[in-house]
């Protein structure tokens, strides 16, 4: 497989607060990572810095071979990033379908774009709510919309901060088996969350994140069933 995203050694923060120190990570074609670790360790740091909302005071983020680092976020967004963001952040006056065609793009330049048909077949309850306004929806449909519309964006990498977070199970479901179909796709996909038994079920790669620092990666079922490193990487 091919190098799609390599972030290397970089370091970003928030004005004179640094929260990542030399953090490395990577996504290669077609493969689904998991990005893991404690509250605060900087997760979203990271997705914020690789679509340019965080600067990089050092290292490089590179996409498709082409440097990145601190490109606005609309020029990371048409290099073929979809983000899925942290509190999903749907148009609360559009509705479901506005919502999505709003975003209608291929920017990634993927050989099969996302179309309406397809984000509705992947995710039926937005397909009944085709007419409901965003802030109608409940937490579960609106993150089912963000997905949509990210993915309407046509992107070579999909990145989801929290995906499932404040949902209730079945909901929750819903999305990992989204992911799951994703994958089987060929879709490149950067995931945040702290369901380790899901991810081991979509994810390809883990890579833990302490202290804004690379500490481990490897397989994502390693780190759900090992007690060892889940004490020391992630329980609080």
């Amino acid at each position: 497989m091919s190098r799609l995203l390599a972030v290397e050694a970089i370091e970003s923060g928030y004005g004179r607060s640094r929260v990542l120190f030399g953090m490395t990570l990577h996504v290669d074609d077609g493969e689904t990572v998991a990005l893991v670790g404690r509250n605060g360790m900087g997760k979203t740091t990271t997705i914020r810095t690789i679509m340019g909302l965080c600067r990089v005071t050092a290292g490089t983020v590179a996409f498709a071979g082409a440097d990145i680092t601190n490109a606005a976020p609309h020029r990371v967004a048409r290099r073929g990033i979809g983000l899925v963001p942290e509190g999903r952040q749907v148009f609360p006056t559009l509705t479901v379908r506005e919502n999505l065609i709003a975003t209608a793009a291929n920017y990634g330049r993927v050989a099969q774009p996302w179309t309406l048909p397809d984000v509705f077949a992947i995710f039926p309850r937005l397909a009944e709510r085709a007419h409901a306004l965003g802030s109608q929806l409940s937490g579960g449909e609106q993150q089912m919309l963000a997905i949509g519309r990210a993915l309407m964006l046509g992107p070579r990498l999909l990145i989801l901060d929290e995906a499932t977070e404040g949902l209730a199970p079945l909901l929750r479901e819903e999305i990992w088996t989204c992911l799951r179909t994703l994958r089987a796709r060929g879709q490149s996909t950067l995931v945040v969350d702290k369901q380790l038994d899901a991810l081991a079920t979509v994810a390809d790669r883990a890579v833990v994140l302490e202290k804004g620092r690379t500490v481990w990666q490897g397989a994502p079922s390693t780190l759900a069933t090992d007690p060892a490193l889940h004490d020391r990487y992630l329980s609080v």
